[in-house]
């Protein structure tokens, strides 16, 4: 895993060199022609982090090194939302408004979905999760673009030497959901749960944000994070995505599958 970090952050674009990772706006997503836009509507997870947040990364950041050129990634996932806060927020509308035919809008929710003491962000998986979802599925629908499901990425937690699964009903209700309303479906937390299995306990120490004190500048006194990624973490799952997509048959020219890719692919700006 590499171990440098620059700090410098543009336009999400795959297929140019040499480029830069931020979040693209929905005023110049189209800005080139017969581009197509991956939009994705998320939690921390993915999101696009502040340099203060260095190293920690989110799989949006990493997602264009694995997809061909002709694709930009506009990611508007935010930290701590749910399905149903990003939308009472209102965060779901400027998608809507730049979304075009053609393009693809990522929706992974979960994790704040599960925290249901808080009744700004907490849902029942089988109906007001499911509820939600449907908005983003039918914004979409009525955009012409194409809305993809993505089950959430999987929480570090071993129990007798074996990953365990930490998200209850929700994967299950938005797979149930997925095929009532056909839609497109990548299963990143079934994919995720095999490999931290695959890794280890210890393996995975170096996929989350797991940090010893006085090595980083944001962390000086280290951090044990089972939840957040550090920038091998972020593409490893960003990887699961794109091979979803591929798999699915959602994108052409997903790239780079099979390839080791260092960590200063993410870099960090004030941009978001």
């Amino acid at each position: 895993m590499g171990t440098g970090i620059s700090r410098r952050r543009a336009v999400l674009t795959a297929g140019v060199l040499p480029v830069a990772y931020g979040t693209v706006s929905t005023q110049t997503a189209h800005a080139a022609p017969h581009r197509t836009v991956v939009y994705i509507a998320g939690d921390s997870t993915a999101d696009t982090k502040l340099p203060q947040y260095a190293p920690e990364a989110g799989w949006g950041m990493a997602l264009p090194v694995f997809l061909g050129g002709g694709v930009t990634v506009a990611n508007h996932a935010m930290s701590g939302r749910s399905s149903k806060s990003f939308y009472d927020e209102g965060r779901l509308a400027p998608i809507l408004e730049a979304i075009r035919p053609g393009d693809l809008l990522l929706v992974q929710f979960g994790h704040n979905d599960e925290k249901t003491g808080d009744p700004a962000r907490g849902t029942d998986p089988y109906t007001t999760y499911q509820g939600y979802l449907r908005h983003y599925l039918k914004g979409a629908r009525d955009a012409g673009a194409r809305p993809v499901l993505v089950t959430s990425v999987e929480r570090r937690r071993f129990s007798g030497g074996r990953a365990q699964p930490t998200h209850g009903d929700y994967p299950a209700a938005m797979r149930a959901l997925a095929a009532e309303e056909r839609v497109p479906l990548l299963d990143v937390q079934a994919a995720s749960l095999r490999e931290w299995d695959r890794l280890g306990e210890e393996g995975t120490l170096g996929v989350f944000l797991h940090l010893p004190p006085g090595v980083f500048p944001n962390y000086p006194d280290g951090v044990a994070d089972n939840t957040h990624f550090q920038p091998h973490g972020a593409i490893e799952v960003a990887r699961m995505v794109a091979r979803g997509l591929r798999d699915e048959r959602l994108l052409r020219g997903v790239r780079r599958l099979g390839e080791d890719i260092p960590d200063d692919v993410i870099t960090w700006s004030e941009a978001k």
